[in-house]
């Protein structure tokens, strides 16, 4: 039966992204268009590269988030990232850009973002497999006001002296 699942399961074909994802995140619609810009612009420039300082651009003052790992508000959002990412430099091409995008839709006031990302795989240690991520955005007048992704509650971290092998 393991054997079975494995080979119906384990045989997934890798997720690749676009080789430039700039025309992905263009529309002949004015407002979808200045919508995915804007979308472009967070997955690149804020998430990939942290530039957190450039937030005000792009998301909304009360911006909310539905993913249980952050708090809303713009604020809340850049100093939680601004913690973690430290701003690099942007590739000058678009076709050097990470992470590999693989789809953007638009319909309405909706952006969804479809990037490929690694993960380490449990069922072979030391090596990685490679699945899709999904971010979507509500935006009013250009600006990111809501946004979802996968996102989950992270474990608490064990207190201290009960670790591993502890009693």
């Amino acid at each position: 039966m393991t054997a079975a699942y494995m080979t119906l399961f384990g045989q997934a074909a890798p997720v690749t992204g676009a080789d430039d994802p700039a025309p992905l995140f263009t529309d002949k619609d004015p407002v979808l268009n200045r919508n995915k810009q804007a979308a472009m612009h967070i997955v690149f420039d804020l998430l990939a590269y942290g530039h957190w300082d450039d937030a005000p651009k792009y998301l909304t003052e009360r911006y909310i988030q539905h993913n249980p790992g952050f708090a809303s508000g713009r604020q809340t959002v850049m100093d939680a990232f601004a913690k973690f990412s430290k701003a690099r430099p942007i590739p000058s091409s678009t076709k050097d850009y990470a992470p590999k995008i693989v789809s953007v839709l638009a319909q309405g006031d909706m952006v969804i973002v479809a990037n490929r990302v690694e993960r380490p795989d449990p069922r072979n240690p030391g090596q990685n497999y490679t699945t899709t991520h999904f971010d979507m955005w509500r935006f009013v007048d250009g600006k990111a006001d809501e946004h979802w992704d996968e996102g989950a509650i992270a474990a608490p971290a064990p207190a201290a002296g009960q670790g591993k092998g502890k009693q």
